[in-house]
């Protein structure tokens, strides 16, 4: 039995794909270790108290300010928040409980995310619906396509009407 002989151009030799992928999958581990460790998820220290008071301050509203967090304003009820939040912190109130008490005071516009529950999932939700959709239907349009590109390819160019050029 001979052996296959390599493609003309192709200078990998026989084991040259393996190769190729082999390197690929190592590539893909070196990545994935490197993010796992500068996550952090493999540090076991708790956040302290003022992480977590910082961490929440991005996720808050300014109450007099439109769209932007307690934490990039400047504001004096912006400051307010964010010394109640520190102060709750570090009084040992969970992310939760601290997030509740801010909502009973300022309503749930006071929050930066939308609620995970009742109708505000619709915000999730629907943009979601809404790409895999699209994609579907792109991929159906391009299915169809490729599907009546076959067929005409397989007719010959008399059936689609263009005349036979002699040579």
């Amino acid at each position: 039995m001979a052996a296959r002989a390599a493609p003309v151009g192709d200078d990998r030799g026989p084991r040259g794909r393996h190769g190729a992928r082999a390197s690929f999958v190592l590539a893909l581990v070196v990545l994935t270790v490197a993010l796992v460790i500068g996550s952090g998820v493999t540090s076991s220290a708790a956040p302290s108290a003022a992480q977590r008071a910082a961490a929440l301050d991005t996720q808050i509203r300014c109450p007099s300010c439109e769209d932007i967090s307690v934490a990039q304003s400047s504001a004096s009820s912006a400051i307010a928040v964010r010394r109640e939040v520190a102060s709750l912190a570090a009084a040992g109130e969970s992310d939760r409980a601290i997030e509740q008490r801010l909502v009973a005071q300022y309503g749930p516009s006071i929050l930066l995310s939308p609620p995970d529950s009742g109708l505000s999932s619709l915000v999730w939700l629907v943009p979601l619906v809404a790409g895999i959709l699209a994609l579907a239907a792109l991929g159906a349009f391009f299915w169809r396509r490729s599907r009546s590109w076959r067929r005409l390819r397989a007719e010959g160019p008399e059936a689609a009407g263009v005349p036979e050029v002699g040579v």
